[in-house]
């Protein structure tokens, strides 16, 4: 028996025990079959749900065209939250903003000190500083 014919074998097994597998799954919860309505309304809700996860934007016409009404009303109701959970983030306390005042300068003050450092480690600096002394 070659290699590959004992490969072969040992794949069979496995798919056929997994198609034995999902048929007793799918006699033990037997699901019923959509109507033409339901399946178009899951096509729908499965593209926007696949342009939210790429964040591109759903029109909100859209979304109640496709959602029942309390499913709409919920999606509301966490963009409000959203909202509001965002506007409290704006409000920095005077402790915050003072320390990223502070951060800034720091920061800008770091990047003078590095530019400067550069600058008279350069050769042009050198030969400038040795031209001065003569």
């Amino acid at each position: 028996m070659a290699v590959s014919e004992w490969y072969d074998s040992q794949k069979k097994p496995r798919s056929d025990f997994r198609m034995r597998l999902q048929e007793r799954i799918d006699k033990a919860n037997p699901r019923r079959t959509l109507t033409a309505e339901e399946e178009r309304r899951l096509s729908k809700l499965e593209a926007i749900t696949e342009k939210l996860r790429r964040c591109e934007n759903v029109q909100n016409r859209q979304l109640q065209m496709w959602l029942s009404a309390d499913e709409y009303e919920q999606i509301a109701a966490e963009w409000d939250t959203q909202k509001l959970f965002r506007e409290e983030l704006k409000d920095k306390s005077s402790e915050l903003k003072r320390y990223e005042d502070k951060l800034k300068e720091t920061i800008m003050m770091r990047n003078r000190s590095d530019a400067l450092h550069e600058l008279r480690n350069s050769k042009g600096f050198q030969q400038m500083e040795v031209s001065k002394a003569n």
